[in-house]
């Protein structure tokens, strides 16, 4: 158990944080839920984001659960985000199952706390699916296809796209810190959890400069793409058009749907059959 846990400590490092976040944003091109249309993938997310809230049969839940737990895994989510997941799934409703034991509770506490834990978790998936499986650029003009404002849309594009400046400036101004300090050393379980904790505190410490420093960053971008015409280009119609010529609803979109709606009538069916 010891060096298991020293092992998982080694692995948690700047630099493993990093390829995740950037694995994740930009990693997963090649996947079924990459290829797919962004229109027919916002509605999709509608559907799971909205209905499970007005469901409580354990059932039912349980089955679209399992759906978009396969989904979360075609599209190849970092491991990263999946704990992130199950920490937050359990930040949100784990801890109400316990805190009930505590003060009397019984078992009968376990099938409404296990409704609300299914519904959290078929909607963080269904988020997690869609938004973190799709190219930003995709899901930009999926955006921009149903209305929303051209800046909404360039700004999760933009968001994206600074996503590798912002991890090279957070590196940098980690190294600036280490060549200044003096970190525990690594030795044992504790030196490991002592320098873990070392590292959270760097963390919070490179924080407000980073910020400064993108903000910065953004503000020199910003005014490129002013004096490049950016203000008009997002207003005009044949700019638009041009750029939503490249969404095309294909064969895949349709199966993906139908199985999406055979999944959910199933559930329903086993639902009502028990």
């Amino acid at each position: 158990m010891r060096k298991l846990s020293e092992n998982i400590l080694d692995k948690i490092s700047i630099d493993f944080l990093r390829n995740q976040v950037l694995k994740n944003a930009y990693g997963n091109d090649d996947t079924v839920i990459a290829k797919l249309d962004p229109r027919i993938l916002l509605v999709w997310y509608l559907f799971f984001g909205l209905v499970p809230w007005f469901l409580n049969d354990v059932v039912l839940l349980l089955g679209i659960f399992v759906f978009v737990a396969l989904t979360t895994r075609a599209a190849k989510i970092a491991p990263l985000v999946l704990f992130l997941f199950c920490v937050g799934v359990f930040s949100q409703t784990g801890y109400l199952f316990i805190a009930a034991l505590f003060f009397g509770g019984n078992t009968e506490t376990i099938a409404p706390l296990l409704v609300m834990t299914l519904k959290v978790a078929v909607v963080s998936l269904a988020s997690i699916t869609v938004f973190s499986g799709l190219d930003p650029d995709r899901l930009a003009n999926g955006l921009l296809w149903y209305g929303c404002p051209g800046q909404l849309s360039f700004s999760i594009s933009f968001a994206y796209r600074i996503l590798p400046v912002l991890m090279e400036e957070f590196q940098n101004i980690l190294l600036s810190y280490r060549l200044r300090g003096n970190p525990p050393h690594k030795n044992g379980l504790i030196g490991k959890i002592r320098y873990l904790g070392y590292q959270v505190k760097m963390i919070i410490q490179a924080f407000y400069p980073l910020m400064l420093n993108t903000a910065k960053r953004s503000r020199t971008t910003v005014e490129a793409l002013e004096l490049r015409g950016y203000r008009y280009s997002i207003q005009n119609p044949e700019v638009k058009k041009m750029k939503l010529s490249m969404l095309k609803v294909t064969q895949a979109d349709i199966i993906f749907l139908c199985i999406s709606a055979a999944w959910v009538g199933a559930s329903i069916g086993l639902s009502v059959a028990l």
